[in-house]
């Protein structure tokens, strides 16, 4: 019998949104109930759209353009967590930035995790009965427990 070593780990996924910043106090909350540590993940993609480059942007500064485009994730994600816990929230909170779609990189994260949460900002013909794309996927594929937090849900 091996002794566990290190917190439980809990993923959530940031956007920037409101509802991923409830999501983030919901898995901090959850954090600390449970003696676990967070892994706040966003993920970035770099857009190919040659409509959506700028007036300088040939293929020389592909490169530049995606570290531009992880540095604002970073940033973002960095302002949403703040945002949404505070600078010191009490429990141990590390922000990850990772390229690629955003389920793929949740569910891809969901691999080492004890529990993964994710906002829903998800609309359809009943306001907020349907999940969105990303927290749906997320349900379906994620290797373990996931916890979707509706905005204006109680934290707690």
């Amino acid at each position: 019998m091996t002794e566990q070593t290190t917190e439980p780990l809990i993923v959530v996924g940031v956007d920037g949104s409101n509802p991923s910043r409830e999501a983030v106090r919901w898995a901090v909350e959850q954090a600390r109930l449970t003696g676990s540590r967070v892994h706040a993940v966003m993920a970035w993609e770099w857009n190919r759209n040659p409509f959506a480059l700028g007036a300088g942007g040939a293929e020389g500064h592909a490169e530049e353009e995606a570290v531009t485009a992880e540095e604002a994730a970073r940033r973002r994600l960095a302002d949403t967590v703040t945002a949404a816990v505070g600078a010191s929230p009490g429990v141990p909170i590390f922000r990850r930035v990772e390229q690629g779609p955003a389920a793929r990189v949740l569910v891809d994260a969901s691999r080492e995790a004890a529990l993964t949460v994710v906002g829903t900002r998800g609309l359809g013909g009943f306001k907020g009965a349907l999940l969105g794309s990303v927290s749906r996927e997320v349900v379906q594929h994620a290797a373990g427990s996931v916890v979707v937090v509706r905005e204006g849900e109680p934290v707690g």
